[in-house]
C-alpha cells in the first residue's frame, strides 16, 4: 500500500490511516497536510456511506435487553417492567408478580426480586436509596433523576443528568437529549446534535428513537427523505415498535413502501412481541387488569 507521496508501507515505514475514511494512507503529518485536499471530497462520502452502514444495521435486541430474571426479552412498553431503587435492575413485571406471590404465599418479606434488598416501605428510603446510586455514577438511575426533573419542568436539571448519563453510556439519556436539543428546553436549540443522539440512541438499539429518526427524516423542513424514513420504521417495526408498524402503512397508502416489505415488517414486528410474551408476564398482566378495574370505595 501507497501513501499519497507514493511511499510505500515497509518494515521500517508505517502508513497512519485517515481517520474518517478508510480510502488513503499518510506517511507523517506534512504529508497528510498537503494531501488532504485531494481526497477531501471522497473522504466526506466514504464517511456518510460508513455512518449509514452503521445507521441502518439491524440490532440484534432492542437496547433494553433481556430480563435480568427470566432471560426473556423485555417488553418495549415501560409500563410492564420496573426498575429496583436499590440496585437499578429494570426486571420485567411477570418477575415481579412471580416474586410477590412467592412472598404472599410464604408470608415472607418484600424484596428487590434481583438482589433480595429489603424494598423500602417510605419514599425517604427509596430517595436516599437513589442518591446512593447517583454517587456511584450509576447510568441508569441518573438518567431516571433526569427525566423526573424534566417532568417538574426544571429542564437545566433534567439536561445536566441526561447529559452525565450519555456519557457513562445510558442509551435512553441520548433519546432525551435528542428531545431537549430538539425542543430547546434547558439547552439552546439544536437541530444537528438532537438527530446526532437520536442517531447515537438508535445505532444502540432504541426503536423508539429510531421511530423518530424516521418521522425527523419524514420531516420536509428537516429531511424530506422518505426512503430513508421507511428504512428507519421498517428497522423499529421489526424490533416490535407499534408505531413503526402504523407510519408503515400509511406510506404504503402513498406507495413508498411494497406490498411485500410492509407484509416482512408486520411478521417480523409480530415475531418480536410474541418473544416478549409469557406465562408469567401474561399472569401480571391479568393481575394488574383486575385491580385496576376495582373501582375505590
Amino acid at each position: 500500500m501507497l501513501c499519497l507521496c507514493g511511499i510505500a508501507e515497509i518494515d521500517d515505514i508505517k502508513l497512519k490511516e485517515c481517520a474518517t475514511c478508510d480510502l488513503v494512507r499518510y506517511c507523517s503529518d506534512a504529508c497528510q497536510k498537503e494531501h488532504i485536499s485531494q481526497h477531501e471530497r471522497a473522504c466526506k462520502k466514504r464517511a456518510d456511506e460508513l455512518h449509514d452502514e452503521l445507521l441502518f444495521k439491524q440490532p440484534e435486541s432492542s437496547h433494553l435487553g433481556d430480563c435480568p430474571i427470566c432471560c426473556l426479552p423485555m417488553p418495549l412498553e415501560l409500563s410492564k417492567s420496573t426498575m429496583n431503587q436499590c440496585c437499578s435492575k429494570v426486571v420485567c413485571n411477570g418477575c415481579v408478580h412471580a416474586n410477590q406471590m412467592r412472598e404472599i404465599e410464604g408470608k415472607l418479606e418484600n424484596k428487590c426480586p434481583f438482589c433480595r434488598t429489603p424494598i423500602p416501605d417510605t419514599n425517604d428510603k427509596g430517595y436516599k436509596m437513589m442518591m446512593k446510586r447517583i454517587e456511584a455514577n450509576d447510568p441508569e438511575v441518573i438518567r431516571l433523576w433526569g427525566a423526573q426533573q424534566y417532568r417538574k419542568g426544571d429542564y437545566s436539571s433534567a439536561f445536566e443528568y441526561c447529559a452525565k448519563a450519555a456519557e457513562l453510556g445510558n442509551v435512553d439519556a441520548h433519546a432525551e437529549l435528542a428531545d431537549l436539543y430538539i425542543n430547546g428546553r434547558g439547552v439552546e436549540k439544536d437541530e444537528k446534535k438532537a438527530m446526532h443522539h437520536m442517531e447515537e440512541a438508535a445505532i444502540s438499539g432504541h426503536p423508539y428513537a429510531r421511530y423518530e429518526l424516521g418521522c425527523l427524516e419524514d420531516d420536509i423542513a428537516i429531511g424530506n427523505n422518505i426512503e430513508r424514513a421507511v428504512k428507519h420504521w421498517i428497522i423499529a417495526a421489526n424490533q416490535g415498535s407499534d408505531e413503526s408498524i402504523k407510519a408503515l402503512m400509511d406510506v404504503y397508502k402513498g406507495g413508498f413502501v411494497s406490498k411485500e416489505n410492509l407484509a416482512a415488517a408486520l411478521r417480523a414486528h409480530q415475531a418480536a412481541v410474541d418473544e416478549t410474551k409469557s406465562p408469567h408476564r401474561e399472569a401480571a398482566e391479568e393481575y394488574r387488569r383486575k385491580w385496576s378495574s376495582v373501582e375505590p370505595k
